[in-house]
């Protein structure tokens, strides 16, 4: 069977509930979704904001107090909100990628070795029994090493069984991060578990991001082509194999949802580093080529996006008077009016909690080529600023 271009985006949004929101719990739909980028403290409320329907960020504080939804540092060495009983299992499978901090220079130019690392880590997890801060974990790590506390410290929150604790305020997670154990203190960390575990995560993102390519898989994971293709092969006959728009090989769960790829897509407002726009090796499968360079600045921040007809089509930021829209090409009157739907509802969700959650961002409109912009209000009253090119 070949899968189309198109046929590969929806299949996307189908799997990442993009399609219509869902009247789902927001435990089910993470689980459903796999994996939600959370650097930023706003970005898994507003991803889930734009998946489920009726979504109320009171569910998602309680699902990350009882533990059922948990973040921590995971693929792409990057903060990830995940279901519990995901979280162990994707951190076996990332640990030969993770331990690789220990090879690097910010940490062996401290005088620290791998052994120093291994020594502490049992007893560091006992500390962590309960929440502690940066500066609390860095004043413990000083009087059990020889060397610089922050540098130890830098490289074991990469690998070690460690959780991002609920801090409060508008979005459960601070500023300041407080870390604690995911596992008993004298839990082993068997590497040899690496490969089974891998698989596993193999499977959860077919799941949540199939069909995908080997390429894909490495990608998604951080792990290299040569694990990502071992993992693939001794899942076997378990795995459907497609065939991709460019002849290359596409690996899917039995039964993934691939809708038709002329199902329409709603107009949605995506969140900074949604995870939809960074699960594949090929990022054109939701973001124009054209645009990539755009939406990613310089340093990795990925730029909250505009989604029309399941494709990055802009980018959003929170103003005053609502939400200030940039199409980077232009969109017919029945799309922004759809936007316009989807900007009140947003700027009432965000008045919640904190009506611009991107601010610090903001600087870098300043950098953004010439696009027609439009600032949809929250008054549906208010009739939309006419466009202007900035």
């Amino acid at each position: 069977m070949v899968v189309s271009e198109r046929g590969l985006n929806r299949a996307t949004l189908g799997r990442q509930l993009l399609l219509r929101r869902e009247p789902l719990g927001v435990v089910e739909a993470t689980r459903r979704i796999v994996a939600i980028q959370g650097q930023q403290a706003a970005s898994p409320y507003v991803a889930l904001w734009n998946r489920i329907d009726g979504f109320e960020p009171d569910e998602l504080d309680a699902a990350f107090a009882r533990r059922e939804l948990v973040k921590a540092t995971l693929m792409r060495f990057t903060l990830h909100v995940v279901h519990a009983e995901d979280h162990l299992p994707m951190h076996k499978a990332m640990q030969p990628s993770l331990r690789t901090r220990l090879g690097d220079a910010r940490y062996t130019e401290a005088g620290l070795t791998r052994d120093d690392a291994d020594a502490v880590i049992a007893k560091l997890l006992e500390f962590l029994a309960e929440p502690r801060s940066n500066a609390e974990i860095e004043a413990w790590l000083q009087d059990q090493i020889d060397g610089p506390p922050k540098s130890m410290w830098w490289a074991l929150r990469a690998f070690m069984p460690v959780l991002h604790s609920p801090t409060g305020g508008p979005w459960a997670f601070g500023y300041r991060p407080t870390y604690r154990a995911a596992v008993a203190a004298h839990t082993p960390l068997d590497p040899d578990a690496s490969d089974a575990a891998l698989q596993t995560l193999v499977w959860r993102y077919l799941e949540g991001f199939g069909p995908a390519t080997m390429a894909d898989i490495a990608q998604f994971a951080s792990v290299q082509r040569a694990r990502a293709r071992a993992a693939i092969e001794a899942l076997g006959n378990k795995l459907e194999t497609l065939e991709g728009p460019d002849g290359k090989d596409l690996y899917d769960v039995p039964g993934g949802l691939r809708p038709d790829e002329d199902t329409p897509a709603p107009s949605r407002f995506l969140p900074m580093w949604d995870s939809t726009l960074l699960a594949y090796a090929d990022r054109g499968r939701l973001v124009p080529a054209e645009y990539r360079k755009i939406i990613t600045r310089t340093n990795g921040d990925t730029l909250p996006t505009l989604l029309v007809d399941g494709y990055v089509a802009g980018v959003w930021r929170t103003v005053d008077d609502g939400i200030e829209a940039t199409a980077f090409h232009r969109l017919p009157a029945k799309t922004w009016k759809e936007l316009a739907v989807e900007a009140r509802a947003l700027t009432k969700f965000l008045a919640k909690r904190d009506p611009h959650p991107y601010s610090r961002y903001h600087h870098w409109w300043a950098k953004l080529p010439d696009h027609e912009t439009r600032v949809l209000p929250r008054d549906v009253k208010k009739r939309p600023a006419a466009p202007t090119e900035v």
